[in-house]
């Protein structure tokens, strides 16, 4: 039996259509530092791209 990668699924998400959404890495901390623009554009969900993908669906067997 194919065991789901439990690394990857506490990083992403599926959407209904099967698509992987992720988050912006690096906010946590040193918020102050970074620009009010920059903050809420991490604040956004963003979609893996379709080459990365592939790879990271394949270690979500059963979805998520």
């Amino acid at each position: 039996m194919q065991k789901t990668k439990k690394s990857i699924a506490k990083r992403f998400k599926l959407t209904a259509r099967g698509k992987l959404v992720r988050r912006t890495p690096g906010f946590r901390h040193l918020l102050a530092a970074k620009g009010t623009k920059q903050k809420r554009r991490a604040s956004r969900d963003k979609l893996v791209d379709p080459g990365h993908a592939k790879p990271l669906l394949r270690a979500l067997p059963f979805g998520l």
